[in-house]
């Protein structure tokens, strides 16, 4: 049976019950006695082993059935739930995760067989105590061995041929070829990420952002897609077409933080051609056997001609190219769809509406009245529409937040704190393209609290605070974003150590550091590598990282900041737009040119005399109700010749976090919902142009990110 049709709902599904399960189990170790908890597990493990065995998934069968059986004898009241078994149950779970990851990558589980898990709950089953003697050391030592498996993979291909294996294709050789005839440099390159890396994508973006600084990304290996997706090892592979030198790139790769060491050389065709061709034969052998066992791939023939070969196996791979399940899909309660047509209908009434007045020309006048208000309804339609289709892409955060209470636990007994994390506002609704990609950024920001936030029980007690340290994540609705926060009530942020560490590595002279604020001081933990801890854990490192958890953010044209007080705790925010796609913007003119403000982030407009203007600095300022506003002239920021200046100027108050700031404009045109577009590589080195729109008479407008102006 082809079964290969239902992989997007097996994978769905399964995520559900592993998150059903992680929960339960949580809530087993507080009240081992809860019936309703145990029957719980009981039901998610039945129906796992079930969906398992459908797809033949067997080593995940085998895996649920084992889980299964330990929950019918638990429910029976012939086994008694331990310490022991929470933990056993956890690795399980780990498991079970491992060969979910494997089936989105591969549409294969794997060859994981999990024996020390299995032979684990066997002996629980036995009335033995379980696996504290067999278990986690097995797990341990196939950690140990799967790191030693990393370092020897990331020690072989020191030479950095790795590049040369990139399959090249017909079009990226004539561009090689006619980049070389230009002059310009063609290298291949391969980049090497620690093995202690948490983030690898994010660290493998930064270097894609370095490199595409100095030349242009011809290919990847593996592509953008999987390396966003961190479906790769720790290591990357590139040609890029350049007219720097090698050891600028590699240089530029290397800066980046955890990044081990990079390695390349120039790209030769004839080479990279001999490399590309190897035994086609032996490709299609291979593909025959992927296409036999593979069920993702069962639909395709597996008869290939060997100069076909490479790429039919290509195609043939590419169901598992990407995460399309977890990423695409969205369920939609059935009355959002019900609006969703219901709108529709209305839009076609408006069509018809107005494709009636244009046919029917009896009265000018009376047409365009008809015309006028057709126009007012089709405008009130779309933005009703705009709305509904807003909320079927909005999915709760809950998703992200489920797996933190699980992660809280693993750092209690690892770190040997006594912790407790509160959530709140888990059902507030974000954009799921948003709410796929800040559980890293979140996850970096908890451990972080709990490494080095949290004090010891024994500190703790003499400052006299309860034992128990306390860490708060809370999420909720502000206006048009949504604002996560994640509070503890530890040691704070020392600020005078960090001010001596900025110093010490020359990032600060002493002399800035004395006009510096406390706030302005505690942003340097953004910067790269910054880090203020004593000694590195592998839990996470006081700023290391901080980093990559603003860009993140800012990708999302979101922002963080974070404040603190010494011995009291710190509480760091994200905030986050709750769609990327549309906005209302307020359309103003600087210069000749059109451009667009994002509404969320204004707070007021003002005429603002020009002898009202003070300098404070060698910097412009204005005094507006007792606050001390900086002045940011847009025609000289984005370089538009200027006009003869008037005695009044409009100002455009806007607001980052705590920061004020008055971009000043020529002229203002009103507010406008506009559809944002991607810019993509045309305008990537502008920082505060973040897309652009299309206006209604067919002129493009570019939208500034007031965020990155302050």
């Amino acid at each position: 049976m082809d079964v290969s049709q239902y992989l997007e709902i097996f994978i769905d599904e399964t995520k559900e019950h592993l998150q059903s399960l992680n929960t339960q189990i949580l809530n087993l170790e507080q009240d081992a006695e809860n019936m309703d908890t145990i029957n719980e597990i009981f039901r998610a493990a039945h129906s796992l082993k079930g969906m398992a065995g459908t797809m033949g998934y067997k080593r995940m069968q085998n895996l649920t059935h084992d889980m299964e059986n330990v929950f019918s004898e638990v429910r029976n009241g012939n086994i008694k739930v331990k310490a022991n078994m929470i933990d056993i149950l956890f690795q399980c779970l780990d498991a079970l995760e491992e060969y979910l990851d494997t089936i989105q990558s591969t549409a294969d589980e794997g060859t994981n067989e999990n024996e020390h898990l299995i032979a684990a709950l066997n002996k629980i089953l036995k009335g033995e105590d379980g696996a504290d003697g067999d278990a986690t050391p097995a797990k341990e030592a196939k950690k140990e061995e799967a790191k030693e498996e990393a370092k020897a993979e990331a020690a072989a291909p020191a030479s950095g041929d790795n590049w040369t294996k990139i399959k090249l294709g017909d079009s990226e050789r004539s561009v090689i070829a006619e980049a070389q005839a230009q002059g310009k440099n063609v290298f291949g390159m391969t980049v090497f990420i620690q093995d202690s890396c948490i983030l690898k994508a994010a660290r493998a973006f930064l270097v894609f952002k370095a490199v595409e600084d100095l030349g242009e990304i011809l290919v990847s290996e593996p592509s953008a897609q999987d390396i966003e997706d961190e479906k790769f090892e720790f290591d990357f592979s590139l040609i890029v077409i350049t007219e720097h030198e090698l050891d600028e790139l590699i240089k530029a790769a290397s800066a980046v933080s955890e990044i081990d060491h990079a390695v390349g050389a120039p790209v030769s065709l004839d080479a990279q051609a001999q490399e590309g061709d190897e035994p086609a034969e032996e490709a299609s052998e291979e593909h025959a056997k992927e296409a036999s066992e593979e069920p993702a791939e069962e639909t395709k023939p597996a008869v290939v001609s060997p100069k076909t070969a490479p790429a039919a196996k290509q195609d043939a791979k590419k169901p598992a190219a990407g995460k399309p399940v977890v990423n695409r899909t969205v369920r939609v309660d059935i009355e959002k769809l019900d609006s969703l047509m219901n709108l529709v209908s209305e839009l076609i009434i408006a069509k018809n509406s107005l494709v009636s007045i244009t046919s029917n020309s009896e009265s000018e006048v009376s047409s365009s009245t008809q015309f006028n208000e057709q126009i007012e309804y089709l405008e009130s339609v779309t933005t009703n529409l705009h709305e509904s289709v807003m909320k079927v892409r909005m999915v709760p955060i809950e998703s992200v937040l489920q797996k933190f209470p699980r992660m809280i636990r693993d750092l209690q007994k690892k770190l040997g704190k006594q912790m407790e994390l509160y959530m709140t506002g888990e059902d507030t609704e974000l954009d799921r393209t948003v709410v796929d990609e800040i559980g890293d950024p979140l996850m970096h920001l908890l451990r972080n609290s709990a490494d080095h936030g949290l004090e010891s029980a024994e500190i703790r007690k003499e400052r006299g605070k309860p034992e128990v340290g306390s860490i708060h994540l809370d999420a909720y609705q502000d206006g048009n974003n949504v604002v996560i926060d994640v509070k503890d009530d530890g040691n704070g942020i020392d600020v005078e150590a960090v001010r001596d560490k900025a110093i010490e590595r020359g990032i600060i002279t002493p002399e800035q550091a004395e006009n510096m604020s406390d706030k302005d001081i505690i942003d340097l933990l953004f910067l790269p590598s910054f880090s203020t801890a004593k000694k590195v854990t592998d839990v996470s490192g006081r700023g290391v990282g901080l980093d990559v958890v603003k860009s993140k953010i800012e990708s999302l044209s979101g922002e963080v900041e974070v404040k603190s007080k010494l011995g009291v705790g710190s509480t760091w925010t994200i905030r986050l737009p709750l769609t990327l796609a549309i906005i209302q913007a307020l359309m103003v003119i600087v210069g000749n040119e059109k451009y667009a403000i994002s509404l969320g982030s204004i707070q007021t407009i003002e005429n603002i005399h020009k002898s009202d203007i003070k300098l404070v600095q060698a910097k412009e300022v204005i005094h507006l109700r007792g606050t001390v506003i900086p002045l940011i002239r847009l025609d000289e920021v984005l370089d538009i010749p200027q006009e003869s200046e008037k005695d009044d100027l409009i100002v455009c108050i806007v607001k980052k976090g705590d920061k004020l700031a008055g971009l000043v404009v020529s002229e203002l045109i009103g507010q406008q919902e506009i559809v944002i577009k991607s810019l993509g590589k045309l305008i990537n080195k502008c920082k505060f142009i973040s897309g652009a729109t299309i206006l209604g008479d067919g002129e493009v407008a570019l939208i500034l990110d007031a965020n990155a102006l302050i």
